[in-house]
């Protein structure tokens, strides 16, 4: 894909060669680069938009000799994204898809089959649990849902017909942490070796990198952090090997859930500036987590970044960076909580999502853990008060004074 003269190449390089192959070089070149060449045949800095449906053959003996034909199948410019992520990832190859739930959905559904049994951890994204807890165990697939947190109960769990361990780290929207590399070791020492795949939404790979750690695959919700924006929905699935992106890819393909070329080209450009913006987020994140651990109306803050984070030491081991995410919860419960969550004032944002460049407030309760089993969402401490916090990209100082402010009234 990349055209790179070497160093020690008799021949001398040209305008458009690369300085060094792309995978060699920095991570926020990649960001910027990786997958993606001018256009070959205007020149254009950008990957086109190929908003069609089919692409036209030669002939029968030639079709797909130029790698497309239809685009619920694979399209240029969701492929250029593809590459760029498994790049960032890691990965072999990647695939991209119309939202996280659709990579979700279609990473059970390429590794279980009615009878095999799935190790998910018990803290996950909310769709996730609703997919396994309805519409996979209708069809006859076993689920056991585990605090991925002890790596032990994570071996215990393990079946004879245990196909997939599924965790995510840091969890949504808890920001428990499962150590990867640990948990990995585990599936790959069973006989028959378990597919291992991480859910690091949260994470980044600017905060960890699951197949660097031993994880099969890595699958995110793309909506969030790649886009950063609050402008799409996307997914994807990262993948080690080529066996595995291409059996993900095939599902896809029946699923008919690819993501949009429109959308594709949208997120070229969003994770360029991934980098810049998580930083800022996780300085942010730093400074609003200091200031609620000091407000007398906070009961609990948890954010990997603080020194009282109950997983302190395995953030330290795991991440590059702690990210933009954190939660607390105010003294007086669920009311109280509530009502800070019903008064707080811009820049924050009350509504769902959350990676993006502004401030989000979430109530997981009611908005992105609403499906999930009450019994459920209490157990892993998911409380109906429970204040869930995007750092965005905003003046720390305006975030803290706000929150000081809807705080403040508490008392």
């Amino acid at each position: 894909m990349y055209k790179y003269i070497g160093t020690h190449s008799d021949k001398m390089s040209k305008a458009g060669d690369w300085v060094d192959a792309v995978e060699n070089l920095g991570f926020e070149t990649q960001l910027v680069h990786a997958g993606v060449n001018p256009d070959k045949e205007s020149g254009a800095i950008l990957t086109p938009i190929f908003q069609s449906t089919t692409f036209v053959q030669e002939s029968i003996d030639k079709y797909l000799a130029k790698g497309y034909s239809y685009s619920r199948t694979t399209n240029p410019t969701v492929k250029v994204l593809e590459e760029k992520i498994a790049t960032l990832e890691g990965g072999v190859g990647a695939a991209a898809f119309s939202t996280g739930m659709a990579a979700t959905v279609t990473v059970m559904t390429a590794c279980l089959k009615s009878g095999d049994h799935c190790v998910l951890t018990d803290c996950s994204y909310g769709g996730t649990n609703r997919a396994a807890r309805v519409m996979f165990s209708d069809l006859g697939i076993e689920f056991s849902y585990v605090d991925c947190t002890d790596v032990e109960k994570v071996k215990a769990a393990i079946k004879p017909n245990t196909k997939l361990i599924f965790t995510e780290t840091p969890a949504n929207p808890t920001l428990t942490l499962n150590d990867i590399e640990a948990i990995s070791k585990v599936a790959k020492a069973n006989d028959p070796p378990i597919l291992h795949v991480c859910d690091s939404t949260f994470a980044t790979p600017l905060m960890l990198k699951p197949l660097e750690l031993g994880a099969d695959m890595t699958l995110h919700s793309t909506t969030k952090y790649y886009d950063g924006h609050n402008m799409t929905t996307g997914g994807a699935v990262a993948c080690a090997t080529k066996e595995l992106t291409d059996k993900i890819k095939f599902y896809q393909n029946i699923h008919g859930n690819i993501m949009s070329p429109m959308v594709a080209f949208l997120q070229l450009q969003t994770v360029k500036t991934m980098e810049l913006r998580v930083r800022k987020q996780t300085d942010n994140a730093q400074k609003i987590a200091e200031f609620l651990e000091t407000h007398p109306a906070v009961d609990v803050v948890r954010y990997p970044g603080l020194k009282s984070f109950p997983q302190r030491e395995l953030a330290e081991k795991q991440h590059k960076l702690h990210g933009g995410m954190l939660w607390f919860e105010v003294k007086g419960g669920t009311e109280a909580g509530r009502k800070l969550m019903d008064s707080i004032n811009r820049p924050w944002s009350l509504c769902e999502n959350l990676g993006a460049i502004e401030s989000i407030i979430t109530c997981p309760s009611v908005m992105t853990h609403a499906n999930m089993l009450k019994e459920d969402r209490l157990k892993v401490g998911i409380t109906d008060g429970f204040v869930r916090v995007s750092c965005g990209i905003e003046d720390a100082n305006d975030l803290i004074k706000s929150l000081k402010k809807s705080l403040d009234a508490l008392l």
